[in-house]
Protein backbone atom coordinates (compact mmCIF):
# COMPACT_ATOMS: atom_id res chain seq x y z
CA UNK A 1 0.00 0.00 0.00
CA UNK A 2 1.59 3.44 -1.10
CA UNK A 3 1.52 6.60 1.19
CA UNK A 4 -1.25 8.29 -0.53
CA UNK A 5 -4.02 5.18 0.24
CA UNK A 6 -2.17 4.92 4.08
CA UNK A 7 -2.89 8.09 4.56
CA UNK A 8 -6.18 7.94 3.17
CA UNK A 9 -7.06 4.69 5.34
CA UNK A 10 -6.36 6.75 8.47
CA UNK A 11 -7.82 9.73 8.01
CA UNK A 12 -10.90 8.25 7.55
CA UNK A 13 -10.58 5.55 10.45
CA UNK A 14 -9.24 8.75 12.63
CA UNK A 15 -12.47 11.53 10.88
CA UNK A 16 -14.88 9.46 10.65
CA UNK A 17 -15.47 10.97 7.36
CA UNK A 18 -18.27 9.10 5.48
CA UNK A 19 -16.63 6.35 3.27
CA UNK A 20 -17.99 5.78 -0.12
CA UNK A 21 -15.39 4.51 -2.70
CA UNK A 22 -11.59 3.52 -1.41
CA UNK A 23 -8.93 1.94 -3.92
CA UNK A 24 -8.16 -0.61 -1.57
CA UNK A 25 -4.55 -2.16 -1.76
CA UNK A 26 -3.84 -5.78 -1.27
CA UNK A 27 -2.47 -6.93 1.87
CA UNK A 28 1.45 -6.90 1.32
CA UNK A 29 2.34 -8.71 4.19
CA UNK A 30 2.22 -10.18 7.58
CA UNK A 31 2.77 -7.24 9.82
CA UNK A 32 0.09 -5.35 7.90
CA UNK A 33 -2.05 -8.53 8.25
CA UNK A 34 -1.53 -8.33 11.74
CA UNK A 35 -2.17 -4.65 11.83
CA UNK A 36 -5.51 -5.04 9.78
CA UNK A 37 -7.05 -7.67 11.76
CA UNK A 38 -6.42 -5.96 15.02
CA UNK A 39 -7.92 -3.23 13.52
CA UNK A 40 -10.78 -5.52 13.51
CA UNK A 41 -11.03 -5.63 17.30
CA UNK A 42 -10.78 -2.47 17.25
CA UNK A 43 -13.87 -1.52 15.33
CA UNK A 44 -16.33 -3.93 16.97
CA UNK A 45 -16.23 -1.99 19.46
CA UNK A 46 -16.21 1.70 18.17
CA UNK A 47 -19.49 0.30 15.84
CA UNK A 48 -20.56 -0.55 19.51
CA UNK A 49 -19.65 2.54 20.70
CA UNK A 50 -21.06 4.60 18.21
CA UNK A 51 -24.35 3.16 18.18
CA UNK A 52 -24.52 3.21 21.77
CA UNK A 53 -23.62 6.98 21.63
CA UNK A 54 -26.86 7.94 18.79
CA UNK A 55 -28.88 6.08 20.82
CA UNK A 56 -28.69 9.01 23.56
CA UNK A 57 -27.92 11.83 21.28
CA UNK A 58 -24.51 12.03 22.03
CA UNK A 59 -22.48 13.80 19.14
CA UNK A 60 -24.94 12.50 16.95
CA UNK A 61 -23.86 13.67 13.79
CA UNK A 62 -20.08 12.64 14.34
CA UNK A 63 -21.27 9.20 16.11
CA UNK A 64 -23.18 8.71 12.95
CA UNK A 65 -20.24 9.11 10.87
CA UNK A 66 -18.23 7.12 12.71
CA UNK A 67 -20.49 4.46 12.60
CA UNK A 68 -21.39 4.60 8.58
CA UNK A 69 -17.76 4.43 8.00
CA UNK A 70 -16.75 1.89 10.46
CA UNK A 71 -19.34 -0.97 9.05
CA UNK A 72 -17.67 -0.04 5.27
CA UNK A 73 -13.94 -0.50 6.81
CA UNK A 74 -14.85 -3.62 8.97
CA UNK A 75 -16.51 -4.94 5.91
CA UNK A 76 -13.70 -4.28 3.18
CA UNK A 77 -10.78 -5.27 5.97
CA UNK A 78 -12.81 -8.33 6.28
CA UNK A 79 -12.61 -8.68 2.58
CA UNK A 80 -8.48 -8.65 2.74
CA UNK A 81 -8.11 -10.54 5.00
CA UNK A 82 -10.30 -13.69 3.96
CA UNK A 83 -8.23 -12.83 0.47
CA UNK A 84 -4.77 -13.01 2.54
CA UNK A 85 -5.38 -15.46 4.96
CA UNK A 86 -2.04 -17.59 5.39
CA UNK A 87 -3.01 -20.59 6.78
CA UNK A 88 -6.14 -22.70 6.91
CA UNK A 89 -6.87 -21.84 10.40
CA UNK A 90 -6.43 -18.56 10.00
CA UNK A 91 -8.76 -18.51 6.83
CA UNK A 92 -11.86 -20.44 8.96
CA UNK A 93 -11.57 -18.05 11.87
CA UNK A 94 -12.35 -15.23 9.52
CA UNK A 95 -15.33 -16.96 7.87
CA UNK A 96 -16.89 -17.46 11.36
CA UNK A 97 -16.31 -13.72 11.09
CA UNK A 98 -18.02 -13.11 8.43
CA UNK A 99 -20.86 -15.39 8.68
CA UNK A 100 -21.30 -13.12 12.21
CA UNK A 101 -20.84 -9.87 10.50
CA UNK A 102 -24.27 -9.69 8.63
CA UNK A 103 -25.80 -10.09 11.96
CA UNK A 104 -24.38 -7.16 13.92
CA UNK A 105 -24.23 -5.28 10.45
CA UNK A 106 -28.13 -5.63 10.34
CA UNK A 107 -28.67 -4.64 13.54
CA UNK A 108 -26.62 -1.63 13.41
CA UNK A 109 -27.81 -0.44 9.95
CA UNK A 110 -31.21 -1.75 9.90
CA UNK A 111 -33.70 0.79 12.30
CA UNK A 112 -32.93 3.25 14.73
CA UNK A 113 -30.85 2.67 17.88
CA UNK A 114 -33.16 0.99 20.46
CA UNK A 115 -32.03 -0.34 24.20
CA UNK A 116 -33.06 -3.63 23.22
CA UNK A 117 -30.90 -3.09 19.93
CA UNK A 118 -27.59 -2.00 22.20
CA UNK A 119 -28.22 -5.40 24.42
CA UNK A 120 -28.14 -7.25 21.58
CA UNK A 121 -25.06 -5.30 20.17
CA UNK A 122 -23.13 -5.62 23.53
CA UNK A 123 -23.44 -9.70 23.14
CA UNK A 124 -22.22 -9.55 18.96
CA UNK A 125 -19.79 -7.29 19.70
CA UNK A 126 -17.82 -9.63 21.83
CA UNK A 127 -18.37 -12.28 19.72
CA UNK A 128 -16.86 -10.63 17.30
CA UNK A 129 -13.90 -9.43 19.04
CA UNK A 130 -13.09 -13.03 20.61
CA UNK A 131 -13.07 -13.80 16.60
CA UNK A 132 -10.58 -11.18 15.62
CA UNK A 133 -8.41 -11.75 18.70
CA UNK A 134 -8.14 -15.41 17.74
CA UNK A 135 -6.93 -14.38 13.95
CA UNK A 136 -4.58 -11.39 15.28
CA UNK A 137 -2.63 -14.20 17.50
CA UNK A 138 -2.34 -16.66 14.92
CA UNK A 139 -1.69 -14.05 12.65
CA UNK A 140 1.53 -12.94 14.92
CA UNK A 141 2.58 -16.71 15.43
CA UNK A 142 2.40 -16.80 11.88
CA UNK A 143 4.78 -14.15 11.61
CA UNK A 144 8.78 -14.57 11.01
CA UNK A 145 9.23 -10.34 12.41
CA UNK A 146 10.16 -9.35 15.73
CA UNK A 147 8.36 -6.37 15.68
CA UNK A 148 5.13 -8.98 15.23
CA UNK A 149 4.83 -8.93 19.03
CA UNK A 150 4.50 -4.91 19.10
CA UNK A 151 2.17 -4.38 16.37
CA UNK A 152 -0.21 -6.81 18.29
CA UNK A 153 -0.17 -5.08 21.38
CA UNK A 154 -0.14 -1.47 20.38
CA UNK A 155 -2.94 -2.18 17.88
CA UNK A 156 -5.09 -4.09 21.34
CA UNK A 157 -4.65 -0.73 22.71
CA UNK A 158 -6.88 0.66 20.15
CA UNK A 159 -9.52 -1.46 20.94
CA UNK A 160 -9.16 -1.29 24.50
CA UNK A 161 -10.12 2.08 24.13
CA UNK A 162 -13.22 1.83 22.51
CA UNK A 163 -13.76 -1.37 25.04
CA UNK A 164 -14.08 1.29 27.56
CA UNK A 165 -15.55 3.95 25.56
CA UNK A 166 -17.97 0.94 24.83
CA UNK A 167 -18.61 0.09 28.62
CA UNK A 168 -18.80 3.19 29.78
CA UNK A 169 -22.11 4.38 27.50
CA UNK A 170 -23.56 1.56 27.65
CA UNK A 171 -23.53 2.00 31.60
CA UNK A 172 -24.44 5.39 31.16
CA UNK A 173 -27.51 4.10 28.42
CA UNK A 174 -28.89 1.49 30.79
CA UNK A 175 -28.23 -1.55 29.10
CA UNK A 176 -25.06 -2.63 30.27
CA UNK A 177 -24.50 -6.56 31.03
CA UNK A 178 -24.18 -6.66 34.84
CA UNK A 179 -20.42 -7.38 34.93
CA UNK A 180 -19.77 -4.10 32.81
CA UNK A 181 -18.07 -2.21 35.57
CA UNK A 182 -15.59 -5.06 36.13
CA UNK A 183 -15.11 -5.35 32.07
CA UNK A 184 -14.01 -1.64 32.13
CA UNK A 185 -12.02 -1.87 35.27
CA UNK A 186 -10.20 -4.98 33.05
CA UNK A 187 -9.68 -2.78 30.37
CA UNK A 188 -8.23 -0.17 31.85
CA UNK A 189 -5.63 -2.19 33.63
CA UNK A 190 -4.69 -3.94 30.36
CA UNK A 191 -3.77 -0.59 28.92
CA UNK A 192 -1.99 0.79 31.44
CA UNK A 193 -0.05 -2.87 31.52
CA UNK A 194 0.04 -2.26 27.35
CA UNK A 195 1.50 0.60 27.19
CA UNK A 196 4.54 0.17 29.92
CA UNK A 197 5.38 -2.82 27.92
CA UNK A 198 5.44 -0.25 24.43
CA UNK A 199 7.35 2.19 26.52
CA UNK A 200 9.72 -0.18 27.60
CA UNK A 201 10.80 -1.72 23.79
CA UNK A 202 14.42 -1.18 22.92
CA UNK A 203 13.18 -0.71 19.46
CA UNK A 204 11.88 2.40 19.65
CA UNK A 205 12.54 5.23 17.44
CA UNK A 206 12.55 8.83 18.24
CA UNK A 207 9.21 9.14 16.81
CA UNK A 208 7.21 6.61 18.50
CA UNK A 209 8.59 7.43 21.55
CA UNK A 210 6.97 10.77 21.18
CA UNK A 211 4.20 9.25 20.14
CA UNK A 212 4.25 6.94 22.94
CA UNK A 213 4.60 10.48 25.01
CA UNK A 214 1.57 11.68 23.46
CA UNK A 215 -0.59 8.94 24.02
CA UNK A 216 0.00 8.93 27.85
CA UNK A 217 -0.85 12.80 27.97
CA UNK A 218 -4.19 11.70 25.80
CA UNK A 219 -4.61 8.71 28.64
CA UNK A 220 -4.65 11.05 31.43
CA UNK A 221 -7.92 13.27 29.84
CA UNK A 222 -9.58 9.94 28.40
CA UNK A 223 -9.03 7.94 31.95
CA UNK A 224 -10.05 11.16 33.79
CA UNK A 225 -13.38 11.03 31.29
CA UNK A 226 -14.56 7.85 32.40
CA UNK A 227 -14.28 8.11 36.24
CA UNK A 228 -17.06 10.96 35.86
CA UNK A 229 -20.70 9.84 36.23
CA UNK A 230 -23.69 12.09 36.89
CA UNK A 231 -27.33 12.85 35.58
CA UNK A 232 -29.02 16.16 33.44
CA UNK A 233 -26.61 18.91 32.11
CA UNK A 234 -23.06 16.68 33.86
CA UNK A 235 -24.30 13.63 32.45
CA UNK A 236 -24.42 15.06 28.97
CA UNK A 237 -20.78 16.79 29.48
CA UNK A 238 -19.55 13.66 30.26
CA UNK A 239 -20.43 11.15 27.90
CA UNK A 240 -19.31 13.92 25.53
CA UNK A 241 -16.19 13.83 27.44
CA UNK A 242 -15.22 9.91 26.75
CA UNK A 243 -16.64 10.34 23.02
CA UNK A 244 -14.21 13.09 22.18
CA UNK A 245 -11.32 11.48 24.48
CA UNK A 246 -11.62 7.96 23.12
CA UNK A 247 -11.56 9.00 19.69
CA UNK A 248 -8.19 11.05 20.09
CA UNK A 249 -6.60 8.88 21.50
CA UNK A 250 -7.67 6.15 19.11
CA UNK A 251 -5.93 8.38 16.23
CA UNK A 252 -3.04 8.38 18.30
CA UNK A 253 -2.56 4.67 18.77
CA UNK A 254 -3.18 4.23 15.31
CA UNK A 255 -0.64 6.11 14.52
CA UNK A 256 1.93 4.09 16.68
CA UNK A 257 0.40 0.71 15.55
CA UNK A 258 1.81 1.54 11.77
CA UNK A 259 4.93 2.90 13.04
CA UNK A 260 5.58 -0.23 14.48
CA UNK A 261 4.73 -2.42 11.72
CA UNK A 262 7.29 -1.16 9.51
CA UNK A 263 9.66 -2.28 12.24
CA UNK A 264 11.56 -5.45 10.09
Amino acid sequence: MDRRQFLTRSSLLAMGVTLLSVAWAQIQGVNEAINISGRQRMLSQRLAKSYLQVGQGIEVEQSRKILSTSVAVFEQQLSELLAFAPTTENKSVFEKMEGLWGEYKEILVRLAPSPQGARDVMVISEKILALAQTATVQLEKHSGSTSAKLVNVAGRQRMLSQRMAKYYQAMQWGVAPPDSSEKLDGARKDFIAGMEFLLASPVNTAKIKESLALAQQQWVFFDMALHQFGEGREKKQFVTNVATTSERILEVMDGITSMYQKIV
